[in-house]
């Protein structure tokens, strides 16, 4: 995940990022006997603060089961909980990043001070945080937050500037009849994310048009249109429409239950 891409995600109204706060774990046991790690850690550490994140560090803490296997602990649940309580009463946005159902309580409670709180998660997002949420969206469908996968590795042609043409985007399928359909996905991070409709010349999505033989095999066309899947796939200008995109190679990349 591209934390300046997140950051700017979280600033994309023109908002002042009061607190950015970000929650890992560090293992001073294997620090010890592992200077690789040590050194990553530390790095990453210093790439996040130079981002504008105050990092907050959990020390993993290991136990031992009845059976004697050993495992680590690093539970930075509770204060985040705490800290997003205490701190939204100074704020008018909050942003979530995890999918973790067991803060839909917070959530709720943070959204009776006034304060607004949008949810970003990647796979197994909790359907329960994602009602909760005031707004949630799919980190796969924010422009460089979680970067294509390398397009030489696979034998591929150099990736173009996402939302061009001969690029790879993401995003889901919100139109389709037997035959073909619309995937909208979003041109760049702008500030009228509810914008959805794609002829609205306000609106920072875009609509590609696919053929369901484009479609993997393992998706069944009767499925869609359907948010839960989210799809990346490459932009083609279309033959059907001049003037507009076919999305092509289509390729699921996840799946969020209902």
């Amino acid at each position: 995940m591209q934390y300046d891409v997140l950051r700017a995600f979280a600033a994309r109204d023109g908002a002042e990022l009061v607190r950015l706060n970000v929650y890992v774990s560090y293992d001073p046991d294997r620090a010890r006997t592992d200077p690789i790690y040590e050194r990553n850690a530390n790095r990453f550490y210093s790439v996040l603060r130079d981002f504008g994140y105050k990092v907050i560090i959990k020390e993993v803490k290991w136990y031992e089961d009845e059976s004697g296997k050993r495992y680590g602990k690093a539970n930075a649940d509770l204060d985040l909980a705490v800290d997003m309580l205490m701190q939204s009463e100074n704020l008018e946005r909050v942003l979530l990043a995890t999918g973790d159902g067991d803060f839909t309580r917070v959530v709720a409670a943070v959204q009776h001070r006034g304060c607004r709180v949008e949810v970003l998660a990647l796979d197994n997002a909790s359907s329960a945080i994602r009602r909760e949420a005031d707004m949630f969206i799919s980190g796969y469908l924010i422009p460089g937050l979680i970067p294509i996968e390398d397009r030489e590795s696979q034998g591929r042609e150099e990736e173009a500037p996402w939302g061009k043409v001969g690029s790879a985007v993401r995003g889901t399928c919100y139109f389709h009849k037997p035959g073909y359909g619309f995937m909208r996905y979003l041109k760049q991070i702008s500030p009228n994310l509810w914008l959805t409709d794609t002829q609205n010349s306000s609106s920072p999505y875009a609509a590609a048009y696919f053929r369901d033989s484009s479609l993997p095999a393992d998706i069944d066309p009767q499925e869609l249109p359907s948010y839960n899947h989210i799809f990346e796939f490459d932009l083609a200008e279309s033959n059907v429409r001049p003037g507009t995109f076919e999305a092509v190679d289509i390729r699921q990349i996840s799946w969020v239950p209902s």
